[in-house]
């Protein structure tokens, strides 16, 4: 089966041919051509043409040719739909459809910068949509431990955070309620509201019924044991300190880290560490 699409390829021309060589033909013969030549070389060659308009296999609305392929041949991999917001994504320019659209579209421009042949792209490509694939299929809740994002955090906390002093003043109780509150705020930095939006469920309805689906706790309980079994994974796994441990799952403050700590453990961070380093 032949298929045949514009010259000079980025996004979806890279996308559908490894979708169409990985799923539909593995022995697919994929055409690039100038844009005026497709219709044409498409009949003369008997080929397939995709990803220009006016064809079967192109976008329709807010989706792209990869969406289409998809529905078309029935394709059912798990792996694939979640490639398919970031594909979107990268090749209509919205990149808040997926955290990785970004990120595709720099490397697909910079593929297309290095390489001018459109068969040596392609061969480039496929590697690329073969990674996201087994990023897609096999790491999405993998973390890369001591990532860099992760040192920036412990830079900026050292830089502005650490070395603040206190004032010396006795803070009012309802100064110290309105910080607890802000702190609990910081810490559910997910929204239940912006959530109901990606889930297309009416947030009242999420907030009531959170608790029967998530071990009867609350949205925020949830959010915070979650934290703490973080801080406990990082004790375990990491020098960090308990100060450190606190901010980079999202306690600016440590007294607040040590509370939550201790309310969901029965012991404070210093505590269970040592008791975890005697095993």
């Amino acid at each position: 089966m032949k298929w045949i699409t514009r010259e000079h390829p980025k996004i979806d021309r890279l996308a559908c041919p490894w979708l169409i060589r990985r799923f539909i033909d593995p022995v697919a013969t994929i055409i690039y051509v100038p844009f005026n030549d497709v219709l044409s070389k498409a009949e003369q060659l008997n080929a397939i043409p995709f990803d220009i308009p006016g064809v079967e296999y192109t976008h329709y609305g807010d989706e792209c040719t990869f969406d289409y392929l998809i529905k078309k041949h029935n394709i059912k991999d798990e792996a694939v739909y979640a490639m398919a917001p970031i594909v979107r994504g990268a090749d209509t320019d919205h990149h808040e459809l997926a955290a990785q659209a970004a990120g595709l579209w720099a490397i697909s421009a910079g593929l297309a910068y290095n390489h001018k042949d459109d068969q040596e792209l392609l061969e480039k490509g496929l590697f690329i949509y073969d990674a996201l694939y087994s990023w897609a299929k096999y790491l999405q809740k993998e973390k890369h431990t001591g990532q860099p994002f992760e040192n920036l955090l412990l830079d900026v906390f050292n830089k502005f955070l650490k070395d603040k002093k206190g004032t010396g003043k006795k803070i009012p109780a309802w100064a110290q309620e309105l910080k607890d509150l802000i702190q609990d705020h910081i810490d559910t930095n997910l929204s239940l509201k912006e959530l109901s939006k990606d889930l297309s469920i009416n947030p009242s309805y999420l907030s009531r019924e959170f608790s029967k689906h998530f071990n009867n706790l609350s949205f925020g309980e949830y959010i915070r044991k979650q934290r703490i079994e973080k801080a406990m994974e990082l004790m375990a796994s990491t020098t960090h300190s308990l100060t450190e441990i606190a901010y980079l799952t999202g306690f600016s403050d440590q007294s607040h880290f040590t509370r939550i700590f201790k309310k969901q453990t029965g012991l404070s961070p210093s505590d269970y560490r040592k008791k975890n380093r005697k095993k």
